[in-house]
């Protein structure tokens, strides 16, 4: 009978442990990207009174005869199913849709969590909100906006975004023209021309305009001559011609071209040689236009405000009209992730038996989209742990029922000497 009791007891204790789980996530049940947890039950050693038998000529066999001496806690399982991601319009939350982990770092150690709540900190940091671990991430070169990502992400890959810092100046090197010169315009008496303006940048991003004008020459058939000029004291040289495929209507020579744009002496801003390319021109019988269709300088401008895409690319956008990537979001996968360790403050630390992280890019190896303006939601469904609720009791009642049997049948044997 004393067994019996023990049983029951260990039973109670294994009820207790799995109420403490459900509570738990009952209490989490709105915390951002948190991942319910059960508890699973396994029975303890069992006694033999009689070992199995295997059968003889003239017996059969017997099975052995045993009964068990209670219940343990076999281990605690985390649900890693997506939680539903909830609108928030806030440029800085961020919601995994996918088996990803944003990477967070202290400065000497990593950790790992599904809470997309960051904030930017006055270093232009993209802070946790619930630790102040900072968000880590490849950084965009300044000057080109490339981002290696074969760079190995480390606790000091800080992913800063510095909101209101001023953009290097760049001269403008290339220009890239776009349209089409009407080829009925050699069959019309006089040279046919059209103009059109550049905006050029210098070493200190002043802003240059250059006139640009194409007139047909009426000696060489498909042939126009171009000519460049300068505005406000600039000396401009370069000129030029584009000959055309009578047959396609696509340039034949002529570009690239050079053009050398001199600002006045007293400015004391050196000159400037541009490159110019007309492949995107061509001579058809439509409609003529002519513009600059792109160009590589920019004039100064501030960092006013940034984006963030499913890759996880940080674009920001300028004052002066630039965007350019200013960073990429780390995302890790581990190779079991219910072997993680809750270190609280939805934070997951790795563990032996979660794995080495695997460290990359949104949208890879399975780590998943990054949606900004949005929250991950927390997984528990309230209705099977309400229903875990009422069966979990009744278990603790079941067992605390052999408790109190067992209690009255000792006192009865005990009675049995009066």
């Amino acid at each position: 009978m004393l067994q019996a009791m023990l049983a029951g007891v260990a039973s109670i204790k294994a009820q207790q442990t799995r109420m403490n789980i459900i509570g738990n996530n009952l209490a989490n049940v709105n915390t951002t990207a948190y991942k319910g947890s059960r508890v699973t039950f396994q029975d303890m050693l069992a006694q033999t009174l009689r070992g199995a038998t295997r059968p003889s000529n003239g017996l059969g066999g017997l099975n052995p005869v045993q009964f068990g001496l209670g219940v343990l806690i076999a281990g605690t399982d985390v649900n890693t199913e997506q939680g539903s991601l909830n609108a928030t319009n806030r440029t800085t939350d961020f919601a995994i849709q996918g088996s990803g982990f944003f990477v967070i770092g202290n400065g000497q150690s990593m950790a790992y969590s599904r809470d997309g709540a960051f904030n930017l900190d006055a270093q232009g940091d993209l802070v946790h909100q619930a630790t102040g671990q900072r968000m880590l991430g490849w950084t965009a070169n300044q000057a080109t906006g490339m981002i290696d990502t074969n760079q190995p992400i480390g606790p000091g890959s800080t992913l800063r975004i510095p909101i209101g810092a001023r953009t290097a100046v760049q001269v403008t090197t290339d220009v890239t023209i776009a349209g089409n010169l009407d080829s009925r315009a050699f069959s019309t008496a006089g040279s046919q021309s059209t103009s059109y303006a550049m905006r050029l940048f210098d070493s200190l991003g002043a802003e240059h305009i250059v006139t640009t004008t194409i007139t047909e020459d009426p000696s060489v058939p498909n042939q126009w001559n171009w000519t460049a000029a300068g505005t406000g004291g600039d000396v401009v040289t370069g000129s030029g011609n584009l000959l055309f495929d009578p047959a396609t209507g696509d340039l034949l020579t002529g570009s690239p071209a050079n053009i050398t744009v001199t600002p006045p002496p007293s400015s004391g801003v050196p000159a400037l040689t541009v490159a110019m390319d007309f492949t995107a021109v061509s001579q058809r019988a439509s409609e003529m236009q002519m513009q600059m269709s792109n160009q590589n300088g920019f004039a100064p401008g501030s960092l006013s405000s940034f984006s963030v895409g499913t890759d996880g690319i940080v674009t920001g956008l300028y004052t002066n009209g630039l965007t350019r990537p200013l960073g990429q979001i780390a995302l890790a996968i581990f190779p079991n992730s219910n072997g993680l360790e809750r270190t609280g403050s939805n934070i997951w630390r790795q563990t032996d038996n979660s794995g080495i992280p695997v460290i990359g890019t949104p949208r890879s190896g399975g780590r998943g989209y990054v949606n900004a303006g949005f929250l991950e939601q927390s997984n528990i469904d309230i209705s099977n742990e309400f229903t875990d609720l009422i069966i979990t009791q009744r278990g603790f009642q079941a067992n605390t029922k052999v408790v109190t049997t067992v209690d009255e049948m000792l006192q009865d044997l005990i009675n049995m000497k009066r």
